[in-house]
């Protein structure tokens, strides 16, 4: 069986009044992630993965801030899209590995919710998504609450 591996990071800044979704969970938090779509750092570090795996580009290439039918897009309707672009190259997704890098909101109790949707989006068992969280150790961007990333690993086989 023939497998690859991609690498994907992605940030965000902090603003006031928009949501914070992290892998399609709504945390409660005073600011959300600015950007084009929602801003899922998680699930868009995830997508940047599997494209890479695939030998697809990145998630930019796909889904440009430059197309408004991508505004306030579901990042993980994306994620989606881009597993069925994965398949038509000839790769399925099998493992995901995903580090959130952020101050606040704590999200360990969210890690498991997290996880499921990206397996759900990835077509895999939640057992095959692995979500973990980090801080910035108050040094950073991310150490001063300017903004969140997130960096993901993303194992995919030939589709047989």
């Amino acid at each position: 069986m023939s497998s690859r591996t991609g690498v994907g990071w992605d940030s965000h800044r902090l603003v006031a009044g928009r949501p914070l979704i992290l892998g399609g969970v709504t945390l409660e938090h005073h600011s959300g992630l600015d950007g084009h779509s929602d801003a899922d750092v998680l699930t868009h570090a995830v997508v940047d993965a599997l494209f890479g795996a695939a030998c697809l580009g990145d998630i930019g290439e796909h889904f440009p801030d430059t197309d408004a039918a991508f505004r306030d897009a579901d990042s993980l309707a994306l994620l989606r899209e881009a597993v069925a672009r994965g398949v038509t190259a000839g790769w399925t997704p099998v493992h995901a590995d995903a580090t959130l890098v952020m101050e606040r909101p704590r999200v360990s109790a969210h890690k498991a919710a997290m996880a499921a949707n990206l397996a759900a989006a990835l077509g895999i068992t939640a057992s095959g998504v692995n979500v973990k969280a980090s801080t910035g150790e108050r040094i950073g961007f991310v150490g001063r609450e300017e903004g969140v990333a997130a960096l993901a690993v993303v194992t995919v086989v030939a589709v047989t």
